[in-house]
């Protein structure tokens, strides 16, 4: 893995266990008494702001109702009915910027919307409903092949598998729950959280997932296409942009991404390679994630950089605040120019230009200064990896920039090949909107294939 780059490096002062407490729950959960009194400030509207918001299309006033009246199980099927993400979702969705922002209790005295995303958690962490909530449909005698096991792949194929397909998960990865699993702060998902949601998930049955399944490796999407009724290709973004400069391969350069599921999926903290100084370049969640948890392992100085102003980040208000609160340094308007090596051709630090806007263009100023770091992590964004859809037919795709052209329906040019999740356009790369193109996904190819049974039986 591409972690191994800073082996060289030192290791954490702290015991496994002490490093453990810094990555307990980011927002503690609420107990009974405090879910009871945060669902009572809930106005109930009608056409409520926070359900038209919500990119699952969530009925937030009734869950919050149900969890009010003491039907917490009525809550959770609510939930998990539109959202069966709807726990890892409660903990990393931007409810900031979603159904908390739209709250009407933003606007009045109290000027503090409901906690609706802890009121979720709630609901899901406390349901105790015997069995799975979903009943499987009688047997449409269709497999259908989902490629990907992230949010947008397991959304999809637990509602294509209750609508009575049968369904084959092929995934890359030895686990299954993509970001969710491998990319998220360890501090948001806790205790195992993904692969227990994973667990219950799959408890509606008909759904295979085989591990180690690659595709443009040893999956090719011509095959799947023969040899399954419908495809849908739940890819993520794999690949991580470059930074286009000399030295960006050198040991103590990588991305961030990588050291984020080296360390989610550590078994002790205090093996991780730790740099004393570290530089993050990058303006989003998973910059934040990335320079918040490595000052929390111990790192001495962590500095972020973006090339804009924080107004332009797309890490929300909330996760800037979070950045701030762990001592994390930012420093806006500047771009990497220069990867500084020392005489082992290790990275030592980076030369940054300062930018500003010119003409509502951005435009270097010809000052630069110099960061000391011994390791530079670059969130930059993510795109498609290549060699996923380097197959002959998958080549046939139409792109929109580096991403899946899909119809309203994420239908792809391809009869019979669906996609959806971060690799499609448009997309705001949330998980709560992977689960939301899986589950509209699967309606679409469920209809698809028994509007085609039905001409073929005419025919």
């Amino acid at each position: 893995m591409m972690i191994e780059s800073l082996r060289y490096m030192p290791q954490p002062k702290e015991a496994n266990s002490e490093l453990a407490q810094q990555f307990t729950d980011l927002a503690p959960p609420l107990n009974e008494r405090q879910a009871a009194i945060e669902s009572a400030r809930c106005l109930y509207c009608y056409d409520a702001p926070c359900t038209r918001i919500c990119p699952s299309e969530i009925d937030v006033a009734s869950f919050i109702r149900n969890i009010h009246d003491g039907n917490v199980n009525g809550a959770a099927v609510g939930i998990l009915k539109q959202n069966i993400l709807g726990g890892s979702c409660a903990r990393v969705c931007p409810t900031e910027i979603l159904c908390e922002d739209a709250c009407v209790r933003n606007h009045d005295a109290e000027g503090q919307p409901v906690k609706i995303g802890l009121l979720q958690r709630y609901a899901v962490d406390n349901q105790t409903l015997a069995g799975h909530p979903f009943q499987r449909a009688p047997s449409t005698g269709k497999r259908i092949a989902v490629v990907g096991a992230g949010p947008a792949g397991l959304s999809c194929a637990h509602r294509l598998a209750m609508l009575g397909n049968d369904v084959v998960i092929f995934e890359a990865k030895e686990k299954s729950g993509g970001l969710n699993e491998y990319g998220i702060a360890k501090y948001k998902l806790t205790d195992d959280f993904a692969q227990k949601e994973v667990d219950f998930l799959l408890g509606i049955g008909g759904i295979e997932v085989r591990h180690g399944q690659t595709l443009g490796g040893n999956v090719e999407l011509k095959d799947l296409h023969a040899q399954y009724d419908a495809v849908f290709l739940g890819l993520g973004l794999g690949a991580s942009r470059r930074l286009g400069l000399t030295g960006e391969d050198a040991p103590g350069l990588l991305a961030a991404v990588d050291y984020i599921a080296a360390l989610r999926q550590a078994g002790d903290l205090s093996k991780l390679p730790l740099p004393e100084r570290a530089i993050v370049i990058g303006a989003g969640n998973t910059a934040i994630d990335m320079a918040v948890q490595i000052q929390r392992l111990g790192a001495q100085e962590v500095t972020l950089v973006y090339r804009r102003g924080f107004d332009a980040m797309s890490a929300t208000e909330h996760e800037q605040h979070i950045a701030k609160e762990n001592q994390v340094r930012m420093r806006t308007w500047a771009q990497p120019q220069q990867v500084l090596l020392d005489d082992a051709g290790r990275v030592r630090g980076m030369r940054f230009e300062k930018t500003a806007l010119n003409n509502g263009r951005l435009a270097g100023t010809g000052e630069t200064f110099e960061i000391a770091a011994d390791a530079i992590f670059k969130a930059i964004g993510q795109s498609l990896n290549e060699d996923s859809i380097g197959d002959p037919l998958a080549r046939t795709l139409q792109r929109e920039g580096d991403k899946i052209h899909v119809d309203a329906s994420f239908r792809t040019v391809l009869p019979g090949i669906y996609a959806g999740g971060d690799c499609v356009a448009p997309g705001q790369d949330l998980t709560v909107q992977a689960v939301q193109h899986g589950k509209l996904a699967a309606h679409a190819m469920h209809q698809d294939i028994q509007r085609n049974n039905v001409s073929v039986e005419a025919a």
